[in-house]
């Protein structure tokens, strides 16, 4: 590539989208797990905006290259924040315009943030009365598409492009790590955890997949309640999780996510928000627990800089109790998604699609009448 002003060589990595991937790995161990032990982390906090700069840009791109985006179209997408600074960059690399549906959750940082990155920020009143903030900010996409002729929605839940964008990050761990045994994610829309493993089982057929959940979530079949944590979590069935790959699931509190990324700053620097936290305590236990040489990579997904209020603030923590929550040894195990409402650090190594079960459900139910 060369300078359309000087005609000298341009260096790689100076344009928008050469600043996403390459991110580093960093070896974790104490306070997580013993000093001779530990995982590894795959820092995508490293990326302009988080690891979701990957999707934004990849499906706007092929978007385009489809024909379902015209130039100059606008964009129009849901987000809880990350996933919207990467349709930002995108708008900004491809010329469109971006409007983001978010809800009050988000942290006013963020907020300015992106407007100052050119987005519009199109705030929900107030959550629907049975899908939450998620629905009401769905509903509102919908109505804005309605009025905006040519407009296009990424959907990130249910996008395929959303999956294929990790495979250059797949590449990135298989190249820097060599082998892996266990893969540790959060789940949100279900995008990075899918597409991370479905190329990374093709080079370790026996890697086993581990999901990180909030409490509060309905992804893997607990209740929808109202959720603290942004990032992980859904209160709809994104249908971008692949719940056939997941050997378990965990579901972590935001008071031991708090003490997981309070820990991280403290000991390893590297430190990030919500789903930083809860993957770092599940990849601790499991490095505590596993056989010794058993390499264990767990995906950070951001950086510290958006949860300055809120993880990092004393004020914030202690108004919503999360100040002073070190989390147990070891999870409590259920042997069902459904079995009851877990309410603190909960495993299971039972995966299933609560749509699916909700369908045999109704089938069953239909049949006997």
């Amino acid at each position: 590539m060369h300078s359309l002003t000087t005609g000298h060589p341009t260096p790689a990595g100076s344009t928008l989208p050469g600043l996403v991937g390459n991110t580093p790995v960093l070896h974790v161990s104490q306070p997580f797990a013993p000093a001779d032990g530990g995982f590894w982390a795959k820092l995508e906090g490293f990326n302009p905006g988080g690891i979701k700069d990957r999707p934004g840009l990849h499906m706007v791109e092929r978007a385009r290259s489809r024909g379902e985006l015209q130039p100059g179209g606008q964009i129009i997408e849901s987000t809880s924040g990350t996933l919207g600074l990467g349709l930002a960059l995108a708008g900004m690399v491809y010329g469109h315009p971006v409007t983001l549906v978010t809800d009050p959750g988000l942290e006013p940082s963020m907020n300015r943030l992106l407007v100052a990155y050119g987005a519009n920020v199109d705030m929900v009143p107030e959550p629907h009365p049975t899908g939450g903030w998620q629905q009401a900010r769905l509903d509102r996409v919908a109505d804005l598409l309605a009025g905006h002729p040519g407009a296009w929605c990424p959907d990130q839940y249910s996008n395929p492009d959303n999956v294929s964008a990790y495979t250059p990050l797949a590449l990135e761990l298989a190249s820097q790590l060599g082998h892996i045994d266990v893969l540790v994610c959060s789940v949100g829309t279900g995008g990075h955890s899918a597409g991370i493993y479905r190329v990374l089982r093709q080079l370790y057929p026996e890697m086993r997949l581990v999901g990180v959940d909030t409490i509060g979530s309905t992804i893997f079949g607990q209740p929808a309640r109202p959720r603290l944590m942004r990032g992980l979590g859904s209160s709809i069935y994104p249908r971008n999780v692949a719940y056939e790959s997941f050997s378990e699931v965990h579901w972590v509190a935001p008071g031991e996510s708090v003490w997981g990324c309070r820990q991280l700053a403290a000991s390893h620097y590297a430190t990030g928000g919500w789903s930083v936290g809860s993957v770092a305590l599940v990849a601790g236990w499991l490095a505590r627990t596993l056989p010794r040489d058993t390499r264990i990579v767990a995906i950070f997904p951001d950086g510290p800089q958006r949860y300055l209020e809120t993880i990092y603030d004393d004020e914030y923590c202690a108004e919503h109790g999360l100040l002073g929550q070190s989390p147990a040894s070891e999870p409590e195990v259920v042997g069902r998604p459904d079995e009851k409402e877990v309410t603190r650090w909960t495993r299971c190594t039972t995966v299933t699609d609560p749509v699916s079960l909700l369908a045999e459900t109704v089938g069953v139910e239909g049949g006997l009448r």
